[in-house]
């Protein structure tokens, strides 16, 4: 983290042309002030990660600007400068919340010294508020994470199974399924909380902004580039980086992405240097980033480098049985929100709100939610507050829960099988798995036209596999 901006306050132009050239030389950006006024309104503009001043000024006093300076922004890290060696200005200045004071004249190895403190200062400060910031982040991530559905727990396994390593992680999931809230899960729960969690939409940037986004810039790179930049992947050193619609990244950025993965460097536009970086990678899409492999949109060796353990976000509509706590939570937030007192969801609305398809998942329901909270002005939600669910006609069918496929399919065979001390040995095993597998193949054939490469990845098996079983069931092959 460190220091970057410096203001340097002083009615001597000789002293800050002296210190300007000593700090820019060591990488800092420096601003100038002559006086205690223009520093003020300068501090008023810029944000200053340190502001060294001296004590005597025309109009406004360095004393006096540090009072005004503190008011504006209390964390600001104020080094003084007095030709008067005295101990009332010390005592004066460190009272008022001065971080140091130093007597001219002084060696540059002494403001060497102060900044270097001053950056060890600053980097505990910044930890320990980022500390803060991630325990409060981690307790509201793991609050806003709903679900107890068998494709919930499963993602829940995974993520403490992959939190406490450094191993790459690809999130997929439709829009408005909690990627990355997944994602801030695992950061949350790894060894590297109390640092950086860093996320950048690859999709919501346009193309020649995204690798200076990513990867920052040198000052005179491009047009318009007046200072150094700092890219994601810095600010995430030693932290999480979740790059987020990844499937949207062009081809010659996924190129630099994939060296950032291999090793552990990035280089700065128009920069010359490379620069080491220990940034943990989740990334995340909606899209089919095999099938964009196919077709050359996306890199075979990037894709296999994200997917070390894939994690697949079920959309609402396969996970119907989780809809109620969400109603529920989303109740309660958003009335918390507006400071009402919590509404709730009459038994009839509850039934359309969980066989609604939800076609942007989550966040949908969500927004679902607060509307008709801010609309109804009664205790109970009713259907007539989500008429706008029943007007689209996209309701599903959803089996209720105690009807899941797995009771349905022991419901059969309890049936049917009443004589099984009849049947020969290892013969239900077979006669069963025949019976499911052949509807599944048959199904997922019919969605994929008939393509059996994507088929047998939607059913994770081998194609020669899925040739053979389309052999030995029998089933029938439809093409568009």
């Amino acid at each position: 983290m460190g220091l970057h901006r410096i203001l340097v306050a002083d009615d001597e132009e000789s002293m800050r042309w002296v210190l300007s050239k000593a700090l820019r030389k060591k990488g800092y950006s420096v601003d100038l002030a002559a006086d205690g006024n223009q520093a003020l309104r300068q501090v008023r503009e810029q944000s200053y990660d340190l502001v060294i001043v001296d004590i005597k000024m025309p109009g406004m006093s360095g004393l006096e600007f540090l009072d005004k300076a503190r008011e504006l922004r209390p964390d600001l890290l104020v080094v003084v400068m007095t030709a008067e060696a005295s101990m009332k200005n010390a005592v004066e200045a460190m009272k008022r919340g001065a971080y140091d004071y130093i007597t001219k004249p002084f060696d540059l190895e002494v403001i060497d010294a102060i900044i270097e403190k001053v950056s060890r200062a600053r980097d505990v400060s910044n930890q320990v508020s980022l500390l803060k910031q991630e325990l409060k982040d981690r307790y509201q991530v793991e609050k806003n994470i709903i679900g107890n559905s068998a494709a919930m727990r499963e993602v829940y396994k995974t993520i403490g199974k992959v939190a406490g390593s450094d191993i790459t992680v690809l999130i997929q999931g439709e829009s408005g399924t909690g990627k990355e809230l997944i994602a801030r899960a695992i950061h949350f729960n790894s060894t590297r909380l109390g640092k950086p969690f860093v996320a950048i939409n690859c999709a919501a940037i346009p193309k020649d902004l995204l690798e200076s986004e990513l990867f920052g810039s040198e000052r005179g790179a491009f047009t318009g580039a007046t200072e150094r930049k700092t890219g994601k992947f810095e600010q995430a050193n030693h932290g999480t980086i979740f790059l987020d619609e990844i499937g949207d990244m062009p081809l010659d950025l996924q190129a630099k992405i994939l060296r950032v993965l291999q090793e552990q460097e990035i280089t700065r536009i128009g920069g010359s240097q490379n620069l080491s970086v220990d940034v943990r990678v989740v990334a995340a899409t909606n899209q089919e980033l095999q099938e964009r492999v196919r077709n050359r949109e996306f890199r075979e060796d990037l894709y296999y480098r994200l997917n070390v353990v894939p994690i697949n976000l079920a959309p609402l509509r396969e996970r119907s049985e989780d809809i109620p706590a969400l109603v529920e939570y989303f109740l309660e937030r958003a009335c918390a929100e507006l400071e009402i007192p919590t509404k709730q969801c009459a038994p009839e609305a509850m039934e359309l709100l969980s066989n609604y398809s939800w076609p942007g998942n989550v966040r949908e329901l969500e927004n679902t939610i607060k509307r008709g909270v801010i609309l109804s002005s009664d205790p109970y939600l009713t259907t007539a507050d989500f008429a706008s669910l029943t007007n689209r006609q996209e309701t599903i069918h959803a089996i209720p829960q105690e009807q899941s496929l797995e009771s349905l399919v022991e419901m059969k065979l309890r049936n049917s099988m009443n004589g099984i001390e009849k049947l020969d040995k290892g013969d239900i095993y077979d006669r069963v798995l025949e019976q499911v597998e052949r509807p599944l193949i048959r199904y997922v054939l019919e969605k994929t036209r008939g393509n059996q490469v994507r088929a047998a990845d939607i059913l994770g098996i081998n194609r020669n596999t899925l040739r053979k079983k389309i052999s030995e069931l029998g089933v029938s092959i439809k093409k568009d």
